[in-house]
């Protein structure tokens, strides 16, 4: 059935331009979604800079961001900001941050030190949850991020995690409960950093239940770390049964905005 659907959005993307992702608005069944480690708006160029993440989201043409490495009110190398509400701000969208490092204020008045991941929207989010996920004792706490989302009537639920870099058993535990927490949702979008490459084991669980967008719909290898010189593929869209993707490329007009490049594709979630 998945090599079907696979064919089926060959079919479709054929008439694409090449590389190209066309604006959702052109067809009401069409969502085009993003992911883009922004690690905390600092690119590699040593430069703090929230409005050139929010160029890169708008050039996108994203309905739907999924963001990872997000402060809020964190320290003052993001210059204490909430980072998601403000790129919400900038761009009007609507927003959800997930909170996986969430420690006290840093002094009496202040407001909770946090860091995780954000899901930006054009559509009304209706409800919202993070969960964390397994953590070993040595390890930063991950977590899954969900926004469900009212699209034209039509409900659509995004996932957005960052897995652990350094604990390849760690990923794995982690990869199974993202499987299981996602299961047979209808109409499921996943995005993420997720630390491996294609192939990896620990990311069989997620390969098993959801369609990785890249191989099905993108051309090459599709590599997005590092940023100016990319040779790997972790940042991932992944499309549940009754999503098709459509088409898919790696954003590389400002590679210095962060040490990764996003990923963002079209699916078809008539």
């Amino acid at each position: 059935m998945r090599t079907l659907r696979w064919l089926a959005a060959a079919l479709m993307a054929a008439g694409m331009a090449a590389g190209a992702v066309t604006p959702a608005s052109a067809d009401q069944r069409a969502l085009t979604v993003l992911s883009f480690n922004i690690h905390h708006a600092e690119g590699t160029d040593g430069a703090l800079d929230l409005d050139r993440i929010a160029r890169v989201i708008d050039r996108s043409g994203a309905d739907v961001a999924g963001l990872q490495e997000v402060d809020r009110h964190y320290s003052d190398r993001s210059a204490w900001a909430d980072q998601a509400r403000e790129l919400a701000r900038k761009l009007g969208y609507h927003v959800v941050f997930g909170a996986n490092i969430d420690d006290p204020p840093s002094a009496p008045g202040e407001r909770r030190v946090q860091y995780g991941t954000a899901i930006l929207s054009r559509y009304p989010i209706v409800d919202s949850s993070n969960t964390y996920l397994h953590r070993s004792p040595d390890q930063e706490q991950r977590g899954l991020l969900h926004a469900e989302l009212n699209i034209r009537g039509e409900r659509v639920h995004v996932y957005d995690t960052h897995l652990a870099a350094s604990s390849q058993s760690d990923r794995a535990a982690q990869g199974r409960q993202v499987a299981d927490i996602i299961g047979d949702t209808r109409r499921a979008v996943l995005v993420g950093d997720l630390n491996a490459e294609p192939g990896a084991p620990e990311l069989a669980p997620i390969d098993r239940a959801l369609t990785d967008v890249w191989p099905a719909v993108g051309e090459g290898d599709g590599p997005t770390l590092p940023s100016e010189e990319p040779e790997k593929r972790i940042d991932y869209v992944y499309a549940g049964d009754d999503v098709t993707p459509v088409a898919a490329r790696v954003l590389d007009e400002e590679p210095e905005a962060s040490d990764h490049l996003p990923v963002v594709a079209e699916l078809d979630i008539g």
